[in-house]
């Protein structure tokens, strides 16, 4: 079970066929999802149709729809800011941009590759070419993360195929298990067991004695 805007739901059976996967949805567990609802769908009107079947009730007037382990005012001081930012279209895409990075990101892999083939492989030629393929490959690595996270189109498919053609074709990875692993990160940030990102621990990614706080 799990709360969205006061309502409960029970996503038991759901949660096999959610879309962003098992996982990501079983992390609020008991907890109150509302505004990790709201991050991940766009199309939210469309969502709520099939929640309906999976409603089971509503807290109880006097029940807070926040963990203990959160602060009220933060909450509620973050919700005004994302509303504010959406009132401004500061979560519009310029298209313009994207169209620029994608060209840039493309002249520079194959700039990589041509520095090769026509100068041979000596040292100068060869590390240029490797400089243009390496910034060409960690701007690729950006561009697919706004594209996974469906900012650059307004339809999620048109961000997903582009995805596909960024990080399967042109960088040899699968964009369902980056996909996968980081929408957990950003689903429970920086929360030990949950978070993918920390599942390194000890060996990498964390330093000190102090770790996130375990939910």
């Amino acid at each position: 079970w799990l709360v969205i805007e006061r309502k409960v739901y029970d996503v038991s059976r759901f949660s096999k066929h959610h879309p962003g996967g098992s996982r990501v949805i079983s992390h609020y567990a008991g907890q109150d999802a509302t505004d990790a609802f709201v991050a991940f769908h766009n199309d939210k009107s469309l969502v709520k149709k099939y929640m309906k079947s999976l409603l089971i009730g509503e807290l109880a007037p006097d029940q807070p729809s926040f963990e203990s382990n959160k602060k009220k005012s933060l909450l509620e001081d973050f919700r005004e800011l994302r509303c504010t930012i959406e009132k401004m279209g500061l979560l519009r895409p310029d298209y313009l941009f994207f169209i620029l990075i994608f060209l840039h990101l493309l002249v520079l892999d194959a700039a990589s590759w041509l520095v090769v083939w026509y100068f041979g492989i000596s040292l100068v030629p060869f590390l240029v070419g490797m400089a243009f393929f390496t910034i060409a490959q960690i701007q690729m690595s950006w561009f697919q993360h706004d594209l996974g996270h469906c900012s650059v189109f307004r339809k999620p498919k048109w961000n997903r195929l582009l995805q596909i053609v960024v990080i399967n074709v042109l960088k040899g990875l699968p964009a369902s298990w980056w996909n996968h692993l980081h929408n957990q990160h950003h689903a429970k940030p920086n929360c030990f067991r949950k978070d993918p990102d920390l599942n390194m621990h000890p060996l990498l990614f964390s330093l000190g004695k102090t770790l996130s706080m375990e939910v």
